[in-house]
């Protein structure tokens, strides 16, 4: 949409350029119209970089947005990673104390074989033997003395045959119980380790498709970058247009009054009225070279010259167009050479800004003027060094200072060689 609008404009612009300018060709009423319909583009034009600047000022927030969930689901991976090595020691010491139990299981399980033989040794020698019963040992007692000894000898074998029972069940049950719980333990860690892989995976996902939706914010900032720098040179070349126009107005209305004057004196003279006179104006100033004086006097810094610099807002590598002087909001900006007010309004990702045609081609433009600061009016003549504005951050700015230009025949170009 942004595109197509900005083809419209520049066949607009294609359409004022081609129509003839010279006073022979052109009447007032013509330049007029040209006037006017390149106002009126201007206006369009600067309704559509304004419409740029709030879609690049939406597009920066969304970005900015998705960059700090970023950041949340960065600090929650480390939660997770941290968690996940706490889990993993927890299935360490689980695992070796699931070696532990199975060790104890194994000398409990010996304890049980040897109790088994002892057992089996005894079941073997009564058979050996042969069946005796421990009735038939009391009844064989020669005497009652010895009916007492057999009968104690009996309990006491009785009892450790039951105590090797049920030492060995409570043996084989611990050690099954001790070994079944740290199973169970070992299991719950690494249930509780898989879901924090998962849970790391999901984040990981998370953060890749913020990630690709910073990525395309970013392509989105350079397009809206590209246009935005394309509505700007456009308006530059109406606003040139406007100026050419202004000029060619009044080189007009000076040549039909000199006109005027000498047909009345022609008049008068052929009447015997006596001699007339006639004078002339001027078109307005011209810059004849040398240098430009400072647009801020003192209390500055530059804070970024002209060339290729990263963009502090976009982030993108591009051309800045001009000096940048950091200074107090409120610091007046002073005119760099006499010449005539051509812009004074807000402009584009400038911001407030004014643009001074100084003639020969040049033009000075300062820009991110504070709300209010603009001094001087468009068609205004100013001074070299009056003051024209005030210091501001307004437009694509990251604090206050201004922002300044020189362009020749539309053209930027480093400032730094021009200024004392």
């Amino acid at each position: 949409m942004k595109r197509r609008n900005l083809i419209v404009l520049m066949v607009i612009m294609t359409v004022l350029l081609v129509q003839p300018l010279s006073s022979s060709a052109a009447s007032l009423d013509s330049i007029n119209k040209q006037l006017s319909d390149a106002k009126k583009a201007i206006d369009k034009a600067q309704k559509e970089a304004d419409a740029t600047e709030q879609q690049k000022t939406e597009v920066s927030t969304l970005k900015s947005d998705v960059q700090a969930s970023i950041k949340a689901v960065l600090a929650q991976l480390d939660a997770v990673v941290i968690n996940m090595n706490n889990t993993q020691a927890k299935v360490d010491q689980t695992e070796s104390e699931l070696q532990q139990a199975g060790a104890e299981l194994v000398e409990a399980e010996g304890r049980v074989k040897t109790r088994d033989i002892l057992i089996q040794q005894r079941l073997r020698l009564m058979y050996e033997n042969g069946s005796v019963s421990y009735l038939d040992v009391l009844l064989n007692a020669s005497s009652f003395s010895d009916f007492i000894d057999r009968f104690d000898s009996l309990q006491l074998i009785l009892s450790q045959d039951r105590s090797i029972l049920e030492q060995n069940k409570v043996d084989q049950a611990l050690v099954e119980e001790k070994k079944a719980e740290v199973e169970q333990k070992l299991e719950e860690v690494k249930t509780m380790y898989t879901k924090l892989q998962n849970y790391q995976s999901d984040l990981a996902k998370k953060e890749a498709q913020k990630n690709k939706l910073v990525a395309e914010y970013d392509h989105q900032l350079e397009d809206l970058e590209d246009i935005s720098a394309e509505q700007e040179a456009l308006m530059i070349e109406f606003a040139q247009k406007v100026s050419e126009l202004e000029a060619e107005k009044v080189a007009k209305l000076e040549a039909e009054r000199i006109a005027r004057e000498k047909a009345a004196a022609a008049a008068a003279a052929q009447a015997g009225t006596g001699n007339g006179s006639s004078g002339g104006g001027s078109g307005g100033a011209v810059y004849t070279g040398g240098k430009l004086g400072m647009p801020i006097f003192d209390s500055y810094r530059v804070s970024s010259g002209y060339g290729y610099r990263i963009h502090p807002i976009t982030g993108a590598k591009k051309l800045h167009t001009g000096i940048d002087f950091a200074a107090p909001q409120g610091t007046a900006i002073h005119a760099a050479e006499s010449g005539v007010v051509i812009l004074a309004q807000r402009w584009s990702g400038y911001g407030n800004a004014v643009i001074i045609d100084h003639g020969g081609g040049m033009w000075t433009l300062y820009g991110h003027i504070r709300e209010g600061g603009i001094k001087v009016s468009k068609g205004d003549s100013v001074t070299k060094g009056q003051k024209i504005a005030e210091v501001g951050s307004t437009g694509n700015s990251t604090g206050p200072h201004l922002h300044f230009e020189v362009r020749i025949n539309g053209t930027t170009t480093d400032p730094s060689s021009y200024l004392k």
